[in-house]
């Protein structure tokens, strides 16, 4: 069931899977990933709400401001802002479905749902993570190498002026924003982002994270250590891996059935 939420500034577009049972077992909010990787995500997180929904959990996914179908421009999005918009989202969930709400985030939306979590204006019954980023800092640097790599190509292709150009991290701390692949990055969402470490940071509630690995590999050292401190912190964390391909990163549409199914089974 799609519908635009009204928030401030404007109305966020959303997409609702109500449970298929009488009694639902609990909601879920779908928080979506970074710039592009929304849009590559789009038909994993369609396929695995309505999994989710014939399991009997309410699942709403929404496009937070500047992103989507939602109100705004990319280049207004604020950190502040996206943090609100899980805020209304997660009580019209509760209103509407009336049982315990749990936050589904997919890389930087997990950081952002981990953010959300550690000073909860409400109780969460457990955070979803589907492969989070942990270092914002060193996810905004992964993004805008992507204009580089654009800069070095048109070089190779004899543009002028590739060489002598500031570099992005430059453009930012001038106070301008920066274009990369058609988003419009804010100086102010890239310096709220570059603070956030989610490894520091101990929610209450129960976590599920599924971390993608190569088909020959295993959960890496980084993530190993952090699902070290978060129990040595008492978080009641499940760490499962997952063998498949990083889909949100991808030239072509992909589907990760591996991940789909064992997020379906934890939830069963």
């Amino acid at each position: 069931m799609p519908f635009f939420l009204p928030a401030s500034p404007g109305e966020r577009y959303c997409l609702f899977h109500p449970a298929d049972a009488p009694a639902p077992r609990g909601a879920i909010l779908y928080v979506h990933p970074f710039a592009e990787e929304l849009n590559k995500s789009r038909r994993m997180a369609a396929l695995q709400a309505r999994a989710l929904a014939a399991l009997g959990y309410s699942v709403l996914q929404i496009d937070l401001y500047g992103c989507g179908d939602s109100s705004g421009e990319f280049a207004s999005a604020r950190w502040h802002i996206w943090k609100r918009d899980l805020v209304l989202a997660c009580e019209w969930l509760a209103e509407r479905v009336g049982a315990p709400v749990s936050i589904w985030g997919l890389r930087l939306g997990a950081l952002l749902a981990l953010d959300l979590a550690n000073r909860a204006p409400l109780p969460l019954e457990r955070l979803i993570l589907w492969h989070p980023v942990f270092k914002g800092k060193a996810h905004i640097d992964q993004f805008l190498r992507m204009r580089l790599a654009s800069r070095m190509l048109a070089a190779d292709a004899g543009a002028d002026g590739a060489d002598a150009a500031p570099t992005a991290r430059q453009e930012l701390a001038n106070g301008a924003g920066v274009e990369v692949g058609g988003y419009l990055l804010a100086p102010e969402l890239a310096n709220a982002i570059d603070s956030l470490d989610g490894g520091g940071m101990l929610p209450r509630c129960p976590l599920l994270w599924l971390e993608m690995i190569a088909p020959d590999g295993d959960v890496g050292p980084a993530a190993a250590r952090q699902a070290a401190s978060w129990r040595a912190g008492g978080a009641a964390l499940t760490l499962l891996p997952v063998r498949g391909q990083p889909f949100w990163a991808s030239s072509e549409l992909l589907e990760c059935q591996p991940l789909l199914a064992t997020t379906t089974a934890a939830l069963a």
